[in-house]
């Protein structure tokens, strides 16, 4: 499948001052293919290197961590030449070897022509372990996620329309294959941007096999829960976890602990929401008591909303059957808001916006305040269908008077009183 992330790993290879690179990310979202495939289109040869299947490999990281020695030594591991410059080394689950995450310091410092990209599942959450040195100034680092709607456009056979989608966005005026790509929107909702999901898509167009890929994935993070953590945080891990679409069906989507159990109290559930998020299966969205810059200056951190990675595993986990999103029954109504929400966080996420949510006194809710390339505070309404009434964008308008203002709806596109109105389908263009 073709990846954005793979032109931000050309300008990382042709970059000057190039230091080992760390790929971050959630299971599953493509992180060794994405290396792979990049290392066989650009390179000579990839060497490639699991720390999990090889005891050997991780011994080799073990007698010191001189760059020339583990070269010679994983040259002789893999049965191949290692160039400088000319072979992508990969790491692949290098959450395994401690050593082998600590020697990236010693690749930037003592031998930078070596191309390294190092990947893992649950990276983030086993950097967090107090035995992880981690190399701190002498890394790259990029985030996969999963595949956005562009993306699936292209896994799709549906480039042009992402052409066109982007075409119109830049002119602010209406799209003519409109409802095509709402339809397109919907599909999408449903299958999500899980590569080996968006695949049984593409190769089966049968939503019962796409759905038996999302619940292997759920079942996956829910294994790695009690792999990497302890039985008492697992049990917690878990109850967090199975709260979030509940959270998100309540019409005020604020995270709320009495959910999670009777009497749930903060402190006990901030770390598993914390791991939760280390291991990129959650987006949290904080709260801003004020629409002014900078935006993390205003954040309130006890209040705050929590998404899924993926529409699709979303739709997986709350077992809502593909023609309910597809055809819009009014029974959907009260929870169709929630899954273009969380669309829009995925969305925004991806693009490297980090999105806030902004509340004045109980009478107002603004879904989500961004802040654009030129360091404007942009507020964001999410509308689920046609009815773009929004009484909380004007109530933030009046008192900040931003620039101009973002409507996301399944309207077509427009320009009208400072607010553009961006079709559901076209946030991914919506770059930082």
């Amino acid at each position: 499948m073709e990846r954005k992330i793979t032109k931000k790993l050309l300008e990382w290879k042709n970059r000057q001052k190039r230091m080992p690179l760390i790929l971050y990310g959630a299971r599953q979202v493509g992180k060794t293919y994405s290396a792979l495939t990049f290392g066989k289109e650009y390179y000579k040869n990839t060497a490639y290197f699991s720390m999990e299947d090889s005891g050997e490999i991780a011994a080799i990281f073990e007698r010191d961590l001189n760059p020339e020695r583990i070269i010679r030594e994983l040259a002789a591991k893999s049965g191949q030449s290692i160039f400088k410059g000319e072979t992508l080394i990969v790491f692949d689950e290098i959450q395994a070897c401690e050593r082998a995450l600590t020697s990236l310091k010693y690749f930037c410092e003592q031998a930078p022509e070596y191309h390294i990209i190092a990947a893992g599942s649950l990276l983030g959450v086993s950097l967090n372990r107090d035995k992880y040195s981690f190399p701190v100034g002498k890394v790259d680092m990029l985030t996969l996620y999963p595949l956005d709607f562009e993306e699936f456009l292209w896994a799709t056979d549906h480039k042009a329309l992402g052409t066109m989608i982007r075409e119109a966005y830049r002119q602010l005026e209406p799209m003519s294959l409109h409802e095509t790509a709402i339809d397109y929107y919907k599909t999408y909702l449903v299958v999500g941007g899980m590569p080996r999901v968006v695949k049984e898509y593409v190769d089966t167009r049968d939503f019962h096999f796409v759905y038996a890929a999302q619940k292997t994935l759920n079942d996956a993070y829910i294994a790695d829960m009690a792999k990497y953590a302890t039985p008492y945080e697992t049990t917690k891990i878990m109850a967090a976890w199975g709260s979030i679409p509940g959270q998100l069906a309540k019409e005020n989507r604020k995270f709320q602990y009495k959910l999670i159990r009777s009497g749930a109290r903060s402190y006990e559930y901030e770390t598993p929401l914390d791991w939760l998020k280390a291991a990129g299966i959650i987006n949290k969205c904080v709260k801003i008591k004020e629409g002014k810059m900078p935006l993390s200056a205003y954040a309130e951190n006890s209040s705050f909303k929590v998404y899924m990675l993926d529409t699709g595993l979303l739709c997986s986990k709350l077992d809502i059957a593909a023609n309910v999103v597809i055809d819009n029954p009014p029974s959907f109504d009260g929870f169709k808001g929630a899954l273009a929400e969380n669309y829009v966080m995925q969305a925004l996420v991806n693009n490297g916006f980090c999105p806030y949510y902004w509340s004045s006194a109980g009478k107002a809710e603004l879904d989500f305040v961004i802040q654009d390339r030129e360091g404007n505070i942009i507020p964001l309404e999410t509308k689920s269908a046609n009815n773009v009434k929004a009484k909380s964008l004007a109530a933030f308008v009046t008192k900040y008077e931003p620039p101009y203002s973002i409507r996301v709806s399944s309207k077509n596109f427009g320009f009208e009183n400072r607010i553009k109105s961006i079709p559901l389908y076209a946030v991914f263009c919506l770059e930082r």
